[in-house]
């Protein structure tokens, strides 16, 4: 499936239609895009280096205010509706869709922003549970069309912390910044390049004629959230021994592979090939990110595969499943390199592809993994896509 950039118009007027059908008021009309990361992936939670990119598909939100102090809220993916009121904002997790939308308004409020009551629709292109943040880009999208709808602004990094914070604490999620960031700081066309710690950013141009095309497992292995658990246990006792020979050590990210090799004896062989692959896959960012700048592409899917099995042997977060999209992909010409994406254990594999074996590729991915698992796997087709903000008609 490839991205809707051609009916993003489209999109937006039917859902303003259907808008202006349940509520006879014209709304205005904000989005946020869903992202993948390229390469980069447990880093972020060692104050490393990630390379996402926003992908072309959006969760749109039409808003118009309402002269109550409610928000009257409906999901078209849920087929539900609610009404939320601006003075009962607070309270634990509900697990429930409507959480993302409480806590963003309820932390718009806490910091002092006047909201004004409001009506929103909200309608998901982001494909839920295939690890693409869905939840980011809705927290996002809200956000943007709360402020708007109250005619109050908040700078772009603030608005970054604030969507991470109501998924921290309203959705019960402690996800890191990345999700958020790249929703937000998105330049069509580009990856970002991001400092975990510093949080400066760098935009990549991605080349025109290549293709950023994910490829969904459709498997989720049920131990994915014990396993993350301890593997951000085995960087933080990695880093805790390694600081008593070197007190400079924050995180990770302040180790060099030659430190990490002379204190190899003070860590267990498991904490050990864990550092390895954060150190290791934070040097690979900096030099994808060097690749790029030259347009080398033939370099960048090279440490596209070398990520992939440091993920595989050093961090165990890939599955049988990833392992044989990495290696049908391998075999597909026009390919310049794939990897697993996300927390591992599952989810989706990303293949950087040149413009003219797209078709090619996802027609074989498709075919052989079908035929080796018995399992039709989701493809979609993108191009890195623009951050979040108010849509207005193509011209």
């Amino acid at each position: 499936m490839t991205q809707p950039s051609a009916s993003y118009d489209s999109s937006a007027e039917s859902l303003s239609a259907r808008f202006q059908q349940s509520y006879g008021i014209r709304p205005r009309i904000f989005r946020a895009p869903g992202r993948v990361n390229l390469i980069g992936e447990h880093t972020d939670y060692n104050d490393g280096f990630v390379m996402p990119a926003a992908i072309g598909f959006y969760t749109w939100v039409a808003a118009a205010e309402s002269p109550d102090r409610t928000i009257q809220v409906r999901s078209e993916e849920f087929d539900e509706s609610l009404t939320l009121s601006l003075e009962n904002l607070a309270g634990p997790p509900r697990h429930h869709w409507s959480d993302f939308v409480r806590g963003v308004a309820s932390l718009l409020q806490n910091q002092g922003y006047q909201l004004s009551g409001a009506k929103l629709v909200i309608k998901g292109e982001v494909p839920m549970g295939a690890g693409l943040s869905s939840s980011a880009s809705l927290e996002v999208a809200i956000a943007v069309a709360l402020l708007r709808q109250a005619h109050s602004g908040l700078s772009s990094l603030e608005l970054v912390k604030l969507c991470q914070r109501a998924e921290h604490e309203y959705v019960g999620t402690r996800c890191g910044i990345m999700d958020q960031f790249i929703a937000v700081f998105a330049q069509a066309g580009h990856a970002l390049m991001l400092d975990c710690r510093s949080l400066e950013y760098e935009a990549l141009e991605i080349p025109a004629d290549a293709r950023l095309v994910i490829c969904n497992s459709m498997v989720k292995h049920v131990l994915a959230a014990g396993e993350y658990n301890r593997r951000r246990a085995d960087c933080e006792t990695g880093a805790s021994l390694l600081r008593k020979s070197i007190p400079s050590v924050r995180a990770l990210r302040d180790v060099a592979l030659s430190d990490l090799e002379a204190h190899r004896s003070e860590l267990t062989e498991v904490v050990y090939r864990r550092c390895r692959h954060v150190i290791t896959e934070n040097q690979r960012v900096l030099d994808a990110a060097r690749a790029l700048r030259s347009g080398n592409l033939e370099k960048f899917g090279m440490l596209m595969g070398e990520s992939h099995r440091s993920l595989r042997d050093d961090y165990e977060v890939s599955s049988r499943e990833l392992d044989l999209l990495v290696e049908i992909s391998s075999d597909v010409g026009g390919v310049y390199g794939s990897r697993m994406t996300g927390g591992g254990f599952g989810g989706c594999i990303i293949a950087l592809v040149r413009s003219d074996s797209v078709a090619k590729f996802e027609a074989a991915i498709s075919d052989a993994y079908r035929k080796q698992t018995g399992i039709t796997p989701s493809v979609y087709v993108c191009s890195p896509a623009q951050g979040a903000g108010e849509w207005s008609k193509s011209k």
